[in-house]
């Protein structure tokens, strides 16, 4: 954890697979992170499935459609790409190749991915259940998605 443990840039994830806890950085991406929280406070990302899983990359999630075509209902975000890193747990914004184009779809990593370094916007990190993300069933598509039965903002449980 970058800090004090904060609820409000905390969200707690409950997956298929066990709990999730991601630390929110809005100092690196802050209209990510309002975007995120926003969904979350809307129960957007309740049920919906990890549609990518790619072994030794990432586990990507937030389609209401469950195949990585479609996003919420707010509009697409200006990036914010930054210099963190993208490392084992981190938290980045899926998007098309317009780098404006992110949305509700987000991905953790499980591992170093160097080459979406300043291409992708970092805006969180899975501080607690990185084993849990370990345990997603695998796929491109995934035949039997695991999926968020529910996302939070810790400092609304």
């Amino acid at each position: 954890m970058t800090g004090e443990f904060d609820p409000e840039n905390t969200l707690v994830v409950e997956t298929t697979k066990g709990d999730i806890t991601i630390e929110l950085r809005p100092d690196l991406a802050p209209n990510h992170v309002e975007q995120i929280k926003a969904l979350a406070r809307e129960g957007f990302y309740d049920g919906i499935v990890f549609h990518r899983v790619i072994e030794g990359f990432m586990a990507q999630v937030g389609c209401p459609h469950g195949v990585g075509t479609g996003g919420s209902d707010k509009p697409d975000l200006a990036a914010e790409f930054n210099d963190e890193k993208h490392v084992r747990g981190t938290c980045s914004m899926a998007r098309s190749q317009s780098p404006d184009s992110a949305n509700s779809q987000f991905f953790i990593c499980f591992d170093e991915a160097p080459f979406l370094n300043r291409q992708y916007t970092v805006w969180g990190q899975v501080i607690e259940g990185m084993d849990n993300v370990d345990k997603l069933e695998r796929g491109e598509p995934v035949t039997n998605p695991d999926k968020i039965i529910s996302m939070k903002v810790a400092a609304d449980k």
